[in-house]
């Protein structure tokens, strides 16, 4: 992806932070110091700037997924807590609970973020399976561990239940890998 793209989505979530999906092309341009028509030689329309933006965020979910496998100092368990809510530091202070707002109106990239948040489990699955292995994870069915933890994410995204509860997206992430890790540990 050119720096001229990235430095797009880098204001497109900038200013989805501040106003979901209610922001204008003209509030990118005026971020960025330039044309709109600059950023439509990129992006056809909001919604491929949308589409982009998801791969975006989740390639860098994974890379940083990849930085917590490589970590030697983390247990298996810390690893699996980390990996199952993982999320880059830039990303910590953007209102996840604000990509409800898509579904309606951009139906298809709510789509794609749900089909990216169903996918690319395989380096936790092999982290809960050495963890039945080392002991310290209780042999119980992946299939429901990961149906758990998705449902979950997708209840976050999908309706105010955050908002109503006065709860971030970060802090309902922690809340939800400690419940889910205090009830797969071994005691």
């Amino acid at each position: 992806m050119n720096d001229t793209k990235v430095k797009i989505l880098e204001a497109v979530l900038n200013e989805f932070k501040e106003k979901g999906s209610k922001f204008t092309m003209d509030d990118v341009a005026s971020d960025l110091h330039m044309s709109k028509k600059t950023i439509y030689k990129e992006f056809d329309d909001k919604e491929k700037i949308f589409d982009a933006l998801v791969d975006y965020c989740f390639d860098s979910i994974k890379a940083k997924e990849a930085e917590i496998l490589n970590d030697n100092s983390l247990s298996t368990v810390e690893k699996i807590e980390k990996i199952m809510i993982c999320m880059p530091d830039k990303y910590r202070d953007v209102d996840f609970r604000k990509v409800f707002t898509l579904r309606d109106k951009y139906p298809k990239i709510y789509v794609k973020v749900q089909n990216r948040l169903e996918n690319d489990w395989e380096d936790t699955i092999e982290l809960i399976e050495k963890g039945v292995r080392e002991g310290v994870i209780r042999p119980l069915p992946i299939p429901v561990i990961k149906a758990m933890t998705e449902a979950s994410i997708e209840r976050f995204l999908s309706s105010n239940v955050l908002i109503e509860g006065n709860t971030t997206y970060d802090d309902a992430l922690k809340i939800m890998i400690d419940i889910i890790m205090r009830g797969i540990c071994v005691r």
